[in-house]
């Protein structure tokens, strides 16, 4: 028989129940501990009682006795005595300052054991009166400095002081000259004013108890043999070496000093480093204040005292200190029989912590060499049934003390696998390793055995026992059956048991493979497994070790296998898709995968490191690196170039022309001088043409002479004896470098020599030239240069423009005015002639307005050319209206013509033709409507204009008649729109509503009900069967 012999130092049997019926056992815990007292006693009161709290919580419960301590000695309450307890609460009547003054803690135990609970401190607050009443006068010189001592009486408790000047209530008020210290009590006046002459009382004020005490009254005389000359200061109020500061608290310092004149006092740290601006420093009374001292806080701070004659300076350092604040605390320990405990406690503190540890509510006996403490560390080893109970870890330094509160619990059973049971059934791969554990609980350990049905087993190579578990290797079909583990020791038997069965082994069919794809295309990625058909199966995909998620990804990954096949879709593969694809099968008895590397081809990435190295006055030298090209080699690069002045990014001419894959290097030229560039660069592969480089850092070409000269050079026009030139501005871009501008050359024509005038400015685009002697209408050669801060460019090529001209001499003549209708008249005229030597005609300007209107408001219509009429339209029918004509050229307008004057005809009739009738015969439509009369105010009606087309948006055709009917002649098949509008010499009247002619289909007319109804009250009075038609229904 196959056994594990586990070592047991020392078997001792420990019947600790942990359920006792329904109720858990539960060590002891404080759910209220006591906390320090600060008693005021007045004079008067006689009930004096105190109660300090104490709770705690365990099954079965815990209980008090002898559970308080006064100063480490055990509090015995008896009959009659001023202690009483109440629960696990300390009630003490009529306290004594002397006998109950100190620190208390309360004992709590149950069967678990015992536990201190934290330091809870009394302390009894009370203020004496002042021993003796009356104080002999301090005499002064007037300009010297006095302290006035306060002596306060005995008492317990925070003082604050204050002193009454003469009599209640006038108080002595601080200032740079005086000074009531709160750490003495006594008035400092640094130089002693006639003024301060008087009775000084101090008054004593216990926060605590909150009463106040007067001391007897110190008369302050100014001695008569002097006056104090000037000295320098002298520090009264000294600071102590080094002041002790708790975290978080707010400390005062105090300084001040006597001296004539009065000392200002000012602070700083000694260390250099500034004061804090949280720190208040109170200038008029000498204080330092610093509220929520911090470890950074912490220093050598000094007091100056200075004034005409001198400076003196006291310095004090400021120590941080902390009480214990654990922050690592042992748990709740359960460890077998001689097992070994280990348990840290671990405090920040300053000054840093010492560690010791009670057990039950004693100092822990450390005299054993298996109990080892070590800076808060506590090591047991070959733990007892004696060593259960409850630890508690005191950390502690002279600032305060903190406990921590811990169970140890040391087991010892029998075997017992009621809360660990062998699985019922063990699932192995044919083939592998299988483990059938077995985990007992016992203490202490003992001995574990193995067999298989009846047969026990013996370790093997197949067969090895690990940590009392069963590792079976190699398994196969014949180590199926039903496996029992034996647990022993000295304390009992028990045993468990379960099967195991063996399943084939899976095996992925698919190869492990390399794909090559390019970018866009969709992929299967296959996963095909033989497994026992027994098992079901888990697939799972990693891509570069990460798991897929199928969903995410932007929906690139779909699966698409069956119940034995795992295969993947990769849809429109990109170039983040490439790397390594795990395919992960699982069953319950086996895990196996299979890789596959992907590649995926694209275009290539953007070039690095691209950058201007060189620039001239036309081409630039670029280099840059090679970015990644993505499984496909670069085969040419294309240079791009863009400035402020072009639509986005341009090809440019490079040499060489054509860059390969690996030419690295280009030089672009044919470039303007004097414009910033900004370059990138694209590279190509069979795959495509990827993203372009980042911008090169913008660089601009050097500046030379420019070449390019102002377009559309023209002029004229212009004031009395000007030339005007003018000319299209070279755009920046072609002005070749700095300090742009025009040089305007020009000549009378013929003459030989050239007049030339410079224009500075590169966005002017005019330049008149004024002189007396210039004729008017003069022809003139105009020739227009360049130049910048490099030199003179080219001129443009000579222009001839004429110089200004005399506006018209004469007004057009034989004016006249028709009026063509009520809105229309047409005006006429004889053409002046076109030129002479001196000045054009370049058009008319006629002038109009009603008989009613002013001539200033006159509208105005411009011709242009030799035109000798024009029609104004717009015009009210039945109106006067006076027109003036005057003719104009570039120079100004000519004189007016003699005003002529024309009435509108009167407005067309307003009334539409009304009551209109059609019938059909064959293709025709025979129309009537009534006559149309005139308002009036309104041109007779001369005849009607009858509209008519195919459909509502083409252009109507029209058909004129005197007479009040027509017969039009239609094509088949269509409907038509018609409209008739009457006509007079005033023009078109108002138009009738419109009227839609049903389609004519094969000589048959075709009507809706409703139109035939319409169509037939329509023609009701001339159709002989009218009568039977007023009988159709609607």
């Amino acid at each position: 028989m196959l056994r594990l012999i586990w070592n047991c130092n020392r078997c001792i049997m420990l019947l600790f129940l942990l359920l006792a019926g329904n109720n858990i056992l539960l060590r002891p815990v404080f759910t209220k501990q006591p906390g320090s007292v600060v008693f005021p006693v007045h004079p008067t009161e006689t009930s004096r009682e105190v109660v300090f709290s104490c709770e705690a919580q365990g099954h079965p419960p815990p209980f008090y006795r002898y559970q308080w301590k006064l100063n480490d000695s055990f509090i015995v309450p008896r009959s009659g005595s001023r202690y009483a307890l109440t629960g696990g609460n300390l009630r003490i009547s009529h306290l004594n300052k002397e006998e109950d003054v100190g620190v208390y803690q309360c004992l709590a135990t149950n069967s678990f054991g015992t536990i201190v609970s934290r330091e809870a401190s009394l302390h009894i607050a009370y203020l004496e009166n002042f021993k003796t009443q009356s104080r002999s006068p301090v005499r002064v010189r007037e300009g010297q400095g006095v302290v006035l001592l306060c002596g306060p009486p005995p008492h317990s408790g925070e003082l604050t002081f204050t002193w009454i000047f003469n009599e209640y209530p006038f108080f002595v008020m601080q200032d740079t000259r005086r000074f009531v210290s709160q750490k003495t009590g006594n008035l400092y006046i640094a130089m002693v004013e006639p003024s301060d002459v008087g009775n000084y009382t101090c008054v004593v004020t216990n926060t605590v108890t909150k009463s106040s005490i007067q001391g007897p009254p110190t008369p302050l005389v100014l001695r008569v043999d002097g006056v104090m000359g000037e000295y320098e200061p002298k520090i009264e109020i000294q600071l102590p070496d080094v002041i002790p500061v708790a975290k978080s608290s707010t400390v005062k310092l105090e300084c001040f000093a006597l001296g004539n004149p009065v000392p200002t006092i000012s602070w700083r740290r000694v260390d250099g480093v500034a004061v804090g601006r949280k720190v208040d420093v109170n200038k008029a009374s000498g204080v330092l204040e610093i509220p929520y001292f911090q470890q950074e806080d912490a220093g050598l701070y000094e007091c100056v005292a200075e004034n005409s004659k001198g400076r003196n300076s006291v310095k004090g350092k400021l120590s941080f200190y902390a009480p214990p604040h654990l922050i690592e605390e042992p748990q709740d320990a359960q460890k077998p029989i001689d097992d070994t405990l280990v348990w840290e406690c671990k405090a920040s503190a300053k000054p840093k912590s010492s560690y010791r540890w009670l057990k039950n509510g004693e100092p822990l006996d450390t005299m054993e060499d298996r109990v080892q403490v070590n800076n808060g560390v506590l090591t047991i080893s070959s733990l007892k049934l004696a060593d259960i109970g409850m630890y508690q870890c005191v950390a502690e330094n002279k600032h305060g003390r903190v406990f921590t509160n811990t169970e140890l619990q040391v087991i010892a059973v029998a075997p017992d696998f009621s809360q660990n049971m062998l699985k019922p059934q063990t699932l192995a791969r044919q083939g592998g390793d299988v483990l059938i554990e077995c985990r007992p609980k016992m203490s202490p350990h003992g001995m574990i055995s193995w067999r298989k049905g009846k047969e026990a087993l013996r370790e093997s190579h197949r067969y090895v026992l690990d940590n009392g578990s069963l590792r079976i290797a190699n398994v196969t079909k014949m180590d199926v059956g039903l496996y029992t583990c034996v647990a022993r020791n000295q304390f009992g038997v028990a045993s468990s048991a379960g099967s195991l069965l063996v399943k084939e082994t899976t095996i992925i069919t698919s190869p492990a493979g390399h794909l090559d794809v390019t970018v866009g295309e969709s992929i299967v990625l296959p996963c095909q497994v033989s497994h026992d058909p027994t098992l079901d199966l888990k697939f799972t995909w990693f891509f570069n070790e990460q798991l897929i998620h199928f969903g995410n990804h932007g929906g690139y990954f779909e699966k698409v296998g069956g119940r034995s096949a795992g295969d993947i879709m990769i849809r429109n593969i990109q170039l983040r898709h490439a790397g390594k694809y795990t395919c992960a099968v699982q069953t319950k008895v086996d895990s196996v995968s299979i890789a596959t590397d992907v590649v995926v081809r694209g275009a290539p990435d953007p070039p690095v490191d691209f950058q201007v190295t060189e620039m001239t006055d036309s081409t630039a030298s670029l280099s840059w690196g090679s970015g990644p090209d993505n499984h496909s080699p670069v085969l040419t690069h294309n240079i791009q170039a863009r400035t402020t002045f072009s639509l986005g990014w341009q090809g440019v001419i490079t040499v060489p022309e054509l860059l390969g894959g690996k030419q690295l290097t280009a030089t672009v030229i044919d470039l303007s001088p004097w414009v910033e560039y900004e370059f990138r660069v694209l590279a190509t592969n069979a795959i495509g043409t990827g993203e372009p480089s980042k911008p090169s850092k913008k660089a601009r070409t050097k500046d030379m002479p420019p070449k390019v000269t102002p377009s559309r050079v023209n002029g004229g026009g212009g004031g009395r004896s000007e030339l005007v030139i003018t000319w299209e501005p070279v755009p920046e871009e072609l002005q070749s470098g700095p300090g742009f501008g025009y040089v305007v050359a020009f000549r009378p024509q013929g003459a030989q020599g050239w007049m030339q005038a410079a224009v500075t400015s590169p966005d002017t685009s005019r330049y008149i030239f004024k002189n007396e002697s210039i004729a008017p209408f003069s022809p003139f050669h105009v020739k227009v240069g360049v130049y910048n801060n490099k030199g003179e460019g080219p001129f443009g090529p000579v222009a001839t423009i004429y110089s200004a001209e005399e506006e018209p001499s004469r007004a057009p003549g034989r004016v006249r005015a028709r009026s063509v209708s009520a809105s229309e008249v047409e005006a006429t005229w004889k053409a002046l002639p076109w030129s002479n030597n001196r000045r054009r005609i370049l058009g008319y300007e006629l002038r109009y307005w009603g008989e009613r209107e002013r001539q200033e408001t006159a509208s105005v219509i411009r011709t242009m050319g030799n035109r000798t009429s024009v029609v104004i339209r717009g015009l009210e029918g039945s109106r006067t209206y006076f027109i003036s004509l005057r003719a104009y050229n570039s120079a100004g307008v000519g004189p007016h013509c003699a005003t002529v004057n024309v009435t509108t005809k009167k407005p067309p009739p307003s009334q539409a033709p009304v009551k209109i009738i059609w019938n059909t015969s064959n293709s025709k439509v025979i129309l009537k409507w009534d006559q149309v009369r005139a308002l009036e105010n309104e041109s007779e009606v001369t005849g009607y204009k009858v509209m008519y087309t195919q459909d509502r948006h083409s252009r109507p055709n029209v058909v004129e008649t005197n007479t009040t009917s027509l017969e039009l002649a239609l094509p088949v098949n269509e409907d038509y729109v018609i409209q008739i509008k009457p006509f007079s010499e005033g023009g078109e009247g108002s138009s009738s509503r419109q009227i839609t002619i049903p389609r004519i289909a094969g000589g048959t007319f075709c009507l809706t009900r409703l139109e035939r109804w319409a169509s037939n009250r329509k023609i009701a009075s001339s159709n002989p069967h009218a009568d039977k038609l007023k009988d159709l229904p609607m």
